[in-house]
């Protein structure tokens, strides 16, 4: 079974997509409100046993927060995973028109990689392409791939993580084509399931297996309001958030299952995960998960 992670994508910037982001934040949201907000949330997840932590280089601060908090002897017991390939452009405003810029070129993996063993204060366990897709020209960039080889074998594991519609092709994608990546960090949930089959060819080809997204950006938890997914929560006694994780948890091929939590609130509902069968009546067609996906504001 899977163990629960804490990502950061939602704590070490002022602006997110979740539902209820800006609820969730203390009102000025200045860089010290996150970053206590942020240490607060490391320390609980610490004392719950939990022992992945994600970030990326576009979480805004996130590298920086997670690298303050570890100290030598955490370090030798937890995993770190952090991503490369978008740039945090909002200047520290939640209302920017643009928040990130995608670039997966080899010029944009050798800014990063220095900026990540700075912020961290020493190398992550994982380093993933950040949503790399099918039509990414960083599967057929040699350079880049020799690159990325060569951090693999200084024992870094390297990988992806996916997003939108075409998750499984792009990670077969990956698989078949003789990559240095090893794992993959994909949005799973009981919304979204199509990336399944493929992450579980993934696992069984020995690769590390992360879900992100479990709640759904919100939209399986209790802020979605009166939805069908809810109500068979309440039904059942159980949070939607927890029973949301606990069905990812459940999936076999599963390794990490990240929370994503912003308040104390949330993390202890989430660790307080439950699973309660397949769920299979709330899949949607990825087209529409999606599509409604990209339509929640950054707030």
């Amino acid at each position: 079974m899977a163990s629960i992670g804490l990502g950061l994508a939602a704590l070490g910037r002022p602006g997110y997509i979740n539902l209820g982001h800006d609820e969730d934040l203390p009102p000025r949201r200045a860089v010290e409100d996150l970053r206590t907000r942020t240490h607060e949330l490391l320390e609980q997840a610490w004392q719950a046993g939990v022992r992945y932590f994600d970030a990326a280089r576009s979480y805004g601060l996130a590298e920086q927060f997670l690298g303050e908090w570890i100290t030598p002897e955490r370090r030798t017991a937890m995993t770190v995973g952090s991503k490369w390939g978008y740039t945090y452009v909002a200047d520290w405003r939640h209302d920017a028109d643009t928040h990130e810029v995608k670039d997966h070129s080899l010029a944009t993996f050798e800014r990063q990689w220095p900026e990540t063993l700075q912020a961290l204060g020493g190398p992550p366990d994982f380093y993933l392409v950040h949503s790399l897709t099918s039509d990414s020209p960083a599967l057929e960039d040699k350079r880049l791939l020799d690159r990325l080889r060569e951090l693999a074998d200084s024992g870094v594991r390297v990988g992806l993580s996916t997003s939108g519609p075409r998750q499984a092709e792009t990670l077969r994608k990956a698989l078949s084509s003789g990559t240095p990546f090893s794992a993959v960090q994909a949005t799973w949930n009981v919304l979204e399931t199509s990336v399944g089959p493929a992450l579980a060819e993934a696992h069984d080809a020995g690769w590390f297996v992360v879900v992100k997204e479990a709640v759904a950006n919100g939209r399986l938890t209790s802020r979605a309001g009166e939805t069908p997914f809810n109500e068979f929560a309440h039904q059942h006694g159980v949070a939607p958030d927890a029973l949301a994780v606990g069905a990812a948890v459940a999936q076999p091929w599963a390794d990490v299952v990240l929370s994503g939590a912003t308040t104390t609130a949330q993390l202890a509902s989430n660790l307080a995960y439950r699973t309660d069968g397949p769920l299979t009546e709330f899949v949607q067609q990825p087209e529409e998960y999606w599509t409604e996906r990209s339509s929640l504001p950054w707030i």
